[in-house]
């Protein structure tokens, strides 16, 4: 269930995720990405702590990958972990940007309740992951050079910048984690230019067109590799490319971290990574663009 709620002024579309309202889906009721332990089954009636649930005995999941890695944190029972929950940490933001998190015998507890597993699972940090989504767009043209017009709702047809992820094959924004001390404006011309550009694309004319952008969202992420104790948080910004005459005519390509990259054209049936689809359709009210 997602709450909408529509801004009085001329603001697009806004999307609210309100804990003890909102209930996660793609970290319920499944295998963990990556490994075979499953989840202990979570019901819709006993996802929210406030939720009496006797009986959940959630698996306890750390990956192998985590241990010894800068970019993550020490375990929390860890005499060297040490850690100041809901507040700027050194270079480390454990801020959620939904609110206070619960911190329960020494581990911080999902906002938006039970997961069905413990632990970090795939994540660095405990509590709140921030990473930063840039969702780069531009109008669709035909061969005669015009912007395509849905000849259903009159709109004119979006596309999106969009990459194939590696670890699971799914289509998603060209997105990334953001680094300790990191402005999230960095991060997410960092991750497009990684991602999405080769290394010749005229590096002065990008830094131009990423300085500008509209804020999208910003809060939790409906990711599969949350866990009770840690989870996705994202800032998605908008970067259109109205005429095409930037991002538009450098040709794509795929960085380290995506195994494809193209223009994907924009409409409600749209199939991608985690809440990105969510992501996405608010950026397409934003530019009242065919869905």
């Amino acid at each position: 269930m997602v709450v909408f709620a529509r801004a009085i002024s001329s603001t697009p579309l806004i999307m609210v995720m309100i804990p003890g309202i909102y209930k996660h889906l793609r970290c319920r009721n499944n295998v963990y990405p990556g490994c075979d332990v499953r989840r202990y089954p979570v019901p819709d009636e006993s996802v929210f702590w406030s939720q009496p649930y006797p009986d959940y005995q959630p698996p306890l999941y750390e990956a192998p990958v985590l241990k010894g890695k800068e970019w993550a944190d020490l375990d929390v029972g860890d005499s060297n972990f040490k850690v100041k929950w809901n507040q700027l940490d050194g270079g480390v933001n454990r801020v959620s940007f939904v609110g206070e998190y619960e911190v329960r015998d020494g581990f911080p507890m999902n906002l938006f309740g039970r997961t069905g597993i413990r632990g970090r699972g795939l994540l660095g940090r405990w509590g709140p992951n921030h990473a930063a989504d840039p969702v780069v767009t531009k109008w669709k043209i035909d061969a005669g050079g015009r912007i395509v017009v849905n000849e259903v709702s009159g709109r004119q047809v979006l596309q999106m910048c969009a990459i194939e992820r590696h670890d699971c094959g799914e289509w998603a924004i060209p997105g990334g984690m953001v680094d300790p001390g990191e402005k999230v404006s960095a991060t997410l011309k960092r991750e497009f230019m990684e991602e999405a550009l080769s290394s010749s694309s005229d590096t002065e004319e990008i830094e131009q067109f990423f300085n500008g952008g509209k804020e999208i969202y910003k809060g939790y992420v409906d990711d599969p590799r949350n866990t009770d104790n840690a989870w996705m948080e994202t800032v998605a910004v908008n970067f259109h490319d109205e005429d095409g005459s930037i991002v538009g005519r450098f040709n794509l390509h795929a960085g380290d971290d995506a195994a494809k990259v193209k223009w994907m054209d924009v409409d409600s049936g749209v199939k991608l990574y985690a809440s990105h689809a969510n992501i996405i359709r608010r950026v397409v009210d934003a530019n009242d663009a065919h869905w």
